[in-house]
């Protein structure tokens, strides 16, 4: 199956007219498209405008709000909570950033937790909104159980992701988002949409056992073993346990359950770099790793030494000037 090659501009006009025929409201969905625009041009697929129909099937089964009202409390100096009205993840996980980065001004680091929330795409949007504001952005979220616990044959857990946001001065920010899973669900989604085989350490079958075959997989597996088990739970923890949501097994499901909201919680961290180091200085010596780490001889196999969030920089200059890689079945559907 090939891909149609889109610009950036088109495409998210697609994703939003796509939303808003489904009845979201148009700010929110200039917001949605932006974020699933942004994880293609990344080359994050698996976050990217393949998730547009699983959010048009929720909203025409009523499960996300389709005109949520926003409400947001300030607990103490540097803490806060968002209510998200059981709408669209993205736009909440947006403001939520935007207020943590308000209060870290006052108070040099704040956080602030989403409850009554949604899926909200690639965590790195929100890191580079941070960014945006001279920040160091943090961020985690939760999902439904999709990933064996460690020395586990069945699903617990969700995929669990954390990123971090990190300005620079000359090089581009340094951004980590990864999920604690070996892999993110959309990889194995988009290994199911493209009938392509996926590595054995992926996921697991009904009989507990290692599959290449992502139509197989019923769980998950964590990245490395007992420690991405453990950096799971402790996200489980700082987003549905301190939010006061559910966590692992009690979370409403994401693919099923299509008519029940799904009461996500997520935290939004901020810190002000100018509270410690200065951000002048803090951005230099950011700069000055990058360059220590660029100048390491790499190992046999590699041509170079690179940064989080490297790869996917070079992907999103690549996608600008060429155009967004989409499947060709994916653009007919959002064409339609």
């Amino acid at each position: 199956m090939h891909d149609v090659l889109v610009p950036e501009k088109d495409l998210r006009s697609m994703v939003s007219r796509k939303l808003t025929e489904a009845g979201l409201n148009q700010p929110d969905a200039h917001i949605v498209a932006d974020v699933l625009v942004h994880a293609d041009l990344r080359g994050v697929r698996s976050h990217g405008v393949i998730r547009t129909e699983h959010y048009v099937t929720r909203l025409g089964a009523g499960s996300l709000n389709k005109n949520p009202r926003l409400s947001f409390k300030r607990l103490r100096p540097g803490a806060g909570m968002l209510d998200a009205d059981d709408g669209m993840g993205h736009p909440a996980c947006l403001e939520a950033m935007d207020k943590a980065c308000e209060l870290a001004k006052e108070s040099g680091i704040a956080m602030v937790g989403v409850y009554n929330g949604s899926h909200c795409g690639a965590l790195s949007y929100f890191m580079l909104h941070a960014i945006s504001k001279n920040m160091i952005g943090i961020g985690v979220t939760h999902t439904d159980k999709c990933v064996a616990p460690f020395g586990g044959s069945k699903a617990f857990f969700g995929t669990n992701p954390i990123a971090f946001g990190f300005p620079a001065k000359n090089h581009d920010p340094v951004i980590l988002d990864m999920a604690t899973s070996n892999t993110a669900f959309g990889k194995i989604l988009h290994a199911r949409e493209t009938n392509t085989s996926i590595p054995a350490d992926w996921g697991i079958d009904a009989d507990g056992h290692p599959t290449t075959d992502p139509h197989k997989v019923v769980a998950m597996t964590p990245f490395g073993g007992h420690k991405g088990y453990g950096i799971g739970l402790v996200i489980d923890v700082l987003t549905g346990v301190l939010m006061g949501a559910e966590y692992g097994p009690h979370i409403t499901l994401m693919y099923g359950d299509y008519d029940k909201p799904r009461k996500l919680a997520s935290t939004m961290i901020a810190i002000d770099p100018e509270t410690y180091a200065g951000l002048d200085q803090f951005c230099a010596k950011m700069d000055a790793m990058v360059d220590d780490l660029h100048a390491q001889p790499p190992a046999p196999g590699f041509d170079s030494v690179l940064v989080p969030g490297e790869i996917e920089w070079r992907n999103e200059r690549r996608n600008r000037e060429n155009g967004v890689p989409v499947l060709k079945s994916l653009y007919d559907y959002l064409n339609g």
